[in-house]
């Protein structure tokens, strides 16, 4: 199933809906130029990926080089409501460790909020 992304707003946050696979080719190239622009725009990235049903090593870059993207620019790209199989591929990469990964796409959308307070 080829990559559909949808954007919207949530308290200042972009959100970005993700649904498909995040494979190399088309569908990385298709995040990564949509995601680039949005931290140009905000800082402040939520990937929604619970519509994600496979992720390979090209997707596992992809995202690593928008996280270095978004934290070279003073952003941030957090993750949010990880499929099993995802959150296991992370945890196997050991990329959980560099990700800030949340359970709901809300709580990762309040701790922009606690990190702006502390």
């Amino acid at each position: 199933m080829q990559l559909k992304l949808n954007t919207r707003t949530l308290d200042g946050v972009t959100v970005v809906d993700c649904n498909g696979r995040i494979v190399f080719g088309e569908e990385s190239a298709i995040l990564r130029d949509t995601l680039k622009k949005l931290i140009n725009e905000n800082k402040r990235v939520v990937l929604n990926l619970g519509g994600i049903s496979y992720i390979d090593s090209g997707g596992l870059g992809t995202l690593v080089a928008l996280y270095t993207t978004a934290h070279n620019a003073g952003g941030a790209v957090k993750l949010a409501r990880l499929t099993q199989r995802v959150g296991d591929l992370l945890q196997v990469t050991k990329l959980v460790t560099i990700f800030e990964v949340f359970d709901t796409e809300e709580k990762a959308v309040e701790s922009f909020r606690k990190g702006v307070a502390a």
